[in-house]
């Protein structure tokens, strides 16, 4: 087996802000057999700088990336019965995330609908522990297998493992150290725990006249991201550009009597998850645009790129949206996308 590798690579279509960064050298992994060739490879071994690479949905290049970068383009996925109430479903690394939530919902299982229409693949999803619509992915996984870099060892990890947290995990915290290879959940096969209380989903059902089913909180969910949400494919982006910071009851209580309509969500040990979006709003950010980096006019949460904005323009944004934050609340947001 021959490794394709492809010199001064153009990554714009590898990530969705768009970002015309190049890559010094650049290969797509189709398979494990592939990945292990690769790690042996004199290309790999000398290599001075590697990007590990999914669905592209979560970075942004900040300039051309002066090393290797591996795109995971490992696909496969399946179903195993565990019992009348549950199924194990296991999907490698390069799935996309959207056309594998709709493949299960085809199959009747239910667990990831409210996770619907998230951009890039599965294999990223427990390291951001992606989430949406009172949904996370350390709701539903059941373990993965990852291979660590250090000592070329594939391994197992349950779901206590990956320590996940709001918008973390233990490969989040250790970057650069796993390559994720598969991810197994644990799906309903009746009986689903269906959500809809959180964000609009009961409005949108009864206005799209649905009734309440795991395919029905999945079409609500699209409508509802869609209203919102640029189409990457359109307009450069990555989805939530923040975090939502979380915050003490004291400062919320503070916030809450100069602001009473602050957007925030009570969490545990007495703290409260702020709606970054809502900060981004009302410091005036909302819709607003230099040259071609802006904050959407739908969502103030979304960093966009409305064409040729390079990585370093949409980053000096990004540090002026969070100081007039800071200035305006003394709440500190936090880039949820990673910069490379």
């Amino acid at each position: 087996m021959s490794l394709n590798f492809l010199k001064d690579f153009s990554l714009k279509s590898f990530n969705t802000f768009g970002i015309d960064a190049k890559a010094t050298s650049f290969i797509s992994v189709h398979s494990e057999q592939e990945l292990f060739e690769l790690l042996e490879s004199n290309h790999f071994l000398t290599a001075k700088n590697v990007l590990w690479l999914g669905g592209g949905s979560n970075i942004l290049l900040s300039q051309d990336f002066q090393g290797l970068v591996i795109h995971l383009d490992i696909k496969a996925k399946s179903t195993q019965k565990i019992d009348d109430e549950f199924s194990l479903v296991t999907a490698s690394t390069g799935e996309n995330w959207h056309e594998f939530v709709l493949w299960t919902l085809d199959n009747e299982l239910g667990g990831l609908e409210n996770l619907s229409l998230i951009p890039g693949n599965v294999g990223t999803s427990a390291i951001q522990n992606i989430g949406a619509y009172g949904v996370e992915i350390k709701d539903v996984l059941q373990s993965l297998r990852a291979l660590d870099l250090e000592t070329k060892e594939i391994l197992s990890f349950d779901n206590k493992d990956c320590e996940f947290a709001y918008r973390d995990s233990y490969f989040k915290r250790n970057k650069g150290r796993f390559v994720i290879l598969e991810i197994s959940f644990k799906l309903s096969r009746k009986n689903h725990k269906l959500r809809t209380t959180y964000g609009a989903i009961s409005d949108e059902l009864a206005k799209l006249g649905l009734d309440i089913s795991i395919q029905n909180i999945s079409k609500a969910v699209i409508r509802i991201r869609q209203s919102k949400l640029p189409d990457p494919n359109e307009l450069g982006n990555s989805g939530s550009f923040f975090k939502n910071p979380i915050v003490s009851k004291d400062l919320y209580c503070s916030l809450k009597e100069k602001y009473p309509d602050i957007a925030a969500y009570p969490m545990a040990d007495e703290k409260y998850k702020l709606a970054a979006g809502w900060l981004i709003e009302q410091s005036g950010w909302k819709g607003k645009r230099i040259g071609d980096a802006g904050m959407h006019a739908r969502q103030a949460l979304v960093l966009v790129n409305y064409g040729n904005a390079t990585g370093q323009d949409l980053i000096q944004l990004s540090k002026r949206v969070a100081k007039d934050v800071f200035s305006k609340f003394a709440v500190q947001i936090e880039a949820e996308v990673n910069i490379i």
